[in-house]
């Protein structure tokens, strides 16, 4: 892959987002989101392949995974009205069909195709599946960490201005309650990522971005979440309760471990 392959791609992805603009302020302000979410993820995966000192053509490869990992968002928006994938399509799964119709990948290598579609494909997925080649599980690995770190950014804003400017897209319509689940609390507490299918809050939905960094890869990721202070933001908007508190701690606690064990 070379790097003029990359910038065929950033135009074709231009010109595809900007075909579901139109006329409707709401739908744009999500168009908009997923368009700007999708370069800084491309920012985020630039700089933690600098951080690992990877060559060049992975370089590339994983930028392209980024620039291509939410391309599902936007027809998913237009045809259901919301990101949410359980009240619509798995926005991954439709991602892999655009790409597909689109035939985008035409003259890109068999290798290169495969770390494509399963970066795409599983950037979303609960968890990687086995592969015997090191190479795609780096680039799975890499896709997600990158994209969590955005996600932490656009949240943690957000919850602290929602009430000036409350957008439900961004809460996946759920009741903002100060209520968390018992077992939402206790997946936090066994170092596991709290399942879509117990999210019944907002708060819930908090706690489940926490728990994301028990599935963070790289050291650089480790190192910006303590950075940008991502569970400290959350935290101040959730209940205060010892069960709580607790839960958010032992996330902490995960976090600063493998920073000191790495370093």
């Amino acid at each position: 892959m070379l790097d003029k392959d990359l910038t065929k791609l950033k135009k074709w992805f231009a010109d595809y987002v900007a075909g579901f603009y139109s006329n409707d302020p709401i739908c744009n302000f999500s168009f908009d989101l997923k368009e700007k979410h999708t370069k800084r993820v491309c920012i985020n995966i630039i700089k933690l392949c600098r951080e690992l000192n990877l060559d060049k053509p992975d370089t590339l490869i994983a930028e392209t995974i980024a620039l291509l990992h939410d391309i599902g968002r936007f027809k998913q928006f237009a045809v259901y009205k919301t990101f949410k994938d359980t009240a619509s399509e798995n926005h991954a799964r439709l991602g892999i069909k655009e790409i597909a119709n689109a035939r985008i990948l035409k003259g890109f290598t068999k290798k290169e195709k495969k770390y494509i579609i399963k970066g795409v494909a599983f950037h979303n997925a609960a968890k990687i599946p086995a592969d015997k080649d090191n190479k795609s599980v780096l680039f799975m690995r890499l896709i997600r960490d990158a994209d969590k770190l955005d996600i932490w950014k656009v949240v943690t804003e957000y919850y602290h201005q929602k009430d000036k400017h409350p957008n439900p897209v961004l809460e996946n319509d759920l009741p903002d309650d100060p209520v968390c689940s018992k077992r939402v609390i206790e997946s936090l507490n066994s170092n596991e990522i709290v399942q879509i299918k117990e999210i019944k809050t907002l708060s819930d939905l908090k706690l489940l971005q926490i728990s994301w960094v028990f599935d963070l890869n790289f050291l650089p990721a480790f190192k910006e979440t303590k950075k940008h202070r991502f569970i400290d933001k959350i935290e101040k908007t959730l209940p205060k309760t010892p069960q709580i508190t607790a839960a958010i701690q032992n996330a902490r606690d995960y976090v600063n471990k493998k920073i000191a064990t790495a370093s």
